[in-house]
Order: C-alpha cells, then structure tokens, then sequence
C-alpha cells in the first residue's frame, strides 16, 4: 500500500520524528523511514548492491526484521557486514556514493541531500582533526554501513517524494545521551566530537541524558540535520496516515531506545508558523475540571490548601448552577501531565465528585526569572524581590513585564504607611529606569 496522500487542496503532507525515547542513528533511522515506504525490499535489495562498489567488502548482508521491545513491534536493520578496510580517504566515499545513486536514478534533490550529509560527516572530521579535505583518512565513519545508511535514509525519503517541496519535516528534540564511548582515537565522553560540530552548524535543540549511554551518532545527526526540521516540543496537528516504531543494535535497561515516525498531512492554512520565535516557549500542561454542588466553602478551602502543596501550576473555582437549578461549584486545575491521575485521585476523595474531566493541550510559557534590587523609597532603602518575564528572539532579549513581589511590598507598606498600590506604582517607575524603560 502506498501511503502518500492525495493531493488537496491547502492539505501538505507532514513527517514528524519523535527522538526523545531514542536519539537517533543511521540504521535505526533508515528501519524507521523502511516501514513508510511502498516496498521496502526494493531498496533493501539496490542497498545490497553496494557491496559491488567497494573491492574490499567481502559480505553485505541486509534485511528488514520484526523485533519486540517491551510489548511493542519495531522495524529493526539485520546488518551483517565483512570487510577488510579500517580506513578509507574522503574522496573515495564521495565516488563510492555518487556512483551508486547516479545507478540507483534518484532524484537530483535527493543526490544534493546525500552529498550534504556526506560532506558533514567529513567537515567534521576535519575540523575535529584539524587536517585538509584531501589529506582526510576517516575510520569508523569510513565503513560501508555509513553509506548504508546515508544510501538508504536517501532512497526511502526520495520514494515517498519527500524531497518536494509539499513535505514539512519536524521533529522532538534530541537527547544525546551521556558518559564515555569508545572510538579509534581513544575514550572520548558524549557527545563525540564529530556529533558535536554537526551540531554547531544545525538547529536542533539537544539536552544530556537520559541514561549513560551514546544515543545520538555522527551519521545519526547528519542524517536529520540536512533534512532541515522545524524543532517542537509537540506532536504537531496533523492527519496520520502511518505511523512506524523503530530501534537500533543497542538494548537498554531503563530505556526504550524506540523512535517514533509520524507521517501525514496537515491544513497549511491551520498550522502553527514553526519559525515564529514563540514556538520554542510551548509546552504541554493539563487542565483538570469537576463540578461539586454538595461540598461547603470549607471543604473547598481545604482542597485548595491540599494542591498547593502538590506544586499545581494554577486552580480556579467558580460558582456555577447545575442540573435542577442547584447552586454549585465549577473547579479548574492546571497541571504538568505526569500529575493528572494523582490530581483526579485526590479530587475525587476530597470532593466526593464522580467524574473528572481532563484534557492536554498546548501552551505558550514565556521565559522568567527573579531579581533583587535595593530601591529608595522615603529616603530608606528596601530590597525587593520582582519577577521579570521576557522573550527571546532573534533580536535579543525583551522584557515583557516586571512584577515586584506582594510580600516585599506588603512589608513595606507597614513600615512606610504607603498603600501597596502606590508603592506599586513608585517600584515598576524605578525597575523601568533600572531596565532601560522596558
């Protein structure tokens, strides 16, 4: 079954990568993108071919397998390689998969990406080893099964067209693991220094962890970067039409290790622009609803006092009126997801309520942190604590707001006699001269 969408109109296919329990490699990758197209074993066998390029590769053997992992069925690579060379020159790669492609008749956009993620993994190396281009010998990225993976992420993308323009790219952001890994210059920690300056030239967002362990490769990151994704810290909107579970050759206790590739398509003119400088600030939060109407003010209380100790983003209770005109309560809690069944638990045995309704949904959440500063009010200064929030963007940093804290103002006032409100008004006239007249 061929899985690209018919075209409609203001409809745009999408394909969205979630890193965050994998990282990313080339084969785990290339397992992933097998499972979108119309036939897989057509690529996997041109793959096998490539063995006729390189005189010192003695086997190549390649399948598609079926593997499970924690209840879950994942495409895995079966690789089985047999080669004499440790070391092969940059120029030799380059022809190597130039010759291949050009064979193989992809696409000229598809040839431009695997030249560019060649030429990355290459760049790196030298800049890491400080050496010419052409004076280059590359070790373990130098192996067969780096064009492997370079070969066939191309070709799989190319079948489903996904070099034309119709095709959005995203992406989760990526963990790269952490502690040590062994390579032919000796114990280096994570990231390698080849993943780090593929880094440097991309615009993924990356974070340490989660386990001690590589997650992200060279070939990996070069792979995904030259494919230029918008980076979310959301599954996108989006219509899906498959979905595919992948994993490497590494197996981890604690740790999935299993991408996820959403393929699909989107109404172009609904889509959140993913290059506005606010996308970066979303995040998903929970909002948690009930209605009471057999429960006093003080039970209310009670409860409010309760959540405050479970660190809950925001509650709000409105009085409402309910079935057969009874006067009652509407209460609404925002929450992080990973706190919404301990929260419904603690709703249900505080307010006797019978249901809970809740949802997840996006939020835009700016940047803030607190300052002090010593202000002269009356002659006497007082330090007090305030909240900046702010924005960046590609114009720098700009303050939205500076909040001076209640407690400090309060504090103040009975020491002044001066009401909070004016006090107020004197403290944010001060902060706006402090912070250039935000």
């Amino acid at each position: 079954m061929n899985f690209i969408p018919s075209s409609k109109e203001n409809k745009m296919r999408i394909l969205h990568i979630d890193l965050k329990n994998s990282g990313i490699s080339g084969d785990m990758f290339l397992a992933g993108l097998l499972g979108l197209v119309p036939d897989p074993n057509k690529i996997l066998l041109e793959l096998r071919n490539l063995k006729n390029f390189f005189p010192d590769v003695s086997k190549l053997n390649l399948k598609l397998i079926n593997v499970e992992r924690s209840g879950i069925q994942l495409n895995q690579l079966d690789i089985g390689i047999e080669e004499s060379k440790d070391h092969r020159t940059a120029k030799t790669l380059q022809k190597y998969l130039n010759d291949f492609l050009f064979n193989a008749k992809v696409s000229d956009p598809a040839m431009n990406y695997a030249n560019n993620v060649l030429n990355s993994l290459i760049q790196a190396e030298v800049e890491v080893h400080g050496v010419l281009f052409n004076k280059i010998h590359l070790h373990e990225l130098s192996s067969i099964d780096t064009l492997i993976d370079i070969i066939g992420v191309t070709m799989a993308i190319d079948s489903i067209n996904g070099f034309n323009n119709d095709l959005t790219i995203t992406c989760s952001k990526l963990p790269l693991g952490s502690g040590t890994v062994n390579i032919s210059h000796g114990t280096l920690t994570i990231p390698a220094p080849a993943t780090l300056k593929i880094l440097e030239k991309s615009d993924l967002s990356i974070y340490g962890g989660p386990i001690d362990s590589e997650l992200t490769t060279p070939t990996g990151v070069a792979l995904l970067s030259n494919l230029k994704p918008s980076v979310l810290h959301y599954i996108p909107e989006m219509k899906i039409f498959k979905s595919v579970y992948s994993t490497g050759q590494k197996r981890f206790k604690n740790f999935l290790n299993i991408m996820r590739i959403f393929y699909g398509e989107f109404n172009e003119k609904e889509l959140v622009n993913f290059d506005h400088h606010l996308q970066k600030y979303i995040e998903q939060v929970a909002v948690l609803e009930t209605d009471v109407d057999d429960v006093s003010g003080e039970i209310i209380g009670h409860f409010i006092s309760l959540l405050e100790k479970e660190d809950i983003l925001d509650i709000q209770v409105f009085p409402s009126i309910t079935k057969k005109n009874r006067p009652s309560y509407y209460i609404k809690v925002l929450c992080y997801p990973e706190q919404v069944f301990n929260l419904i638990e603690k709703i249900i045995i505080n307010l006797g309520t019978l249901g809970v309704r809740f949802n997840i949904i996006n939020r835009v959440c700016i940047n803030r942190r607190i300052e002090k500063e010593k202000i002269e009010i009356n002659e006497k200064f007082y330090e007090i604590s305030f909240k900046i929030s702010f924005i960046e963007s590609d114009k720098g940093s700009e303050i939205v707001y500076i909040k001076p804290e209640y407690e400090d103002l309060k504090k103040i006032s009975e020491h002044t006699g001066i009401s909070i409100k004016k006090l107020e008004l004197i403290v944010q006239t001060k902060l706006r001269n402090i912070y250039n007249n935000f």
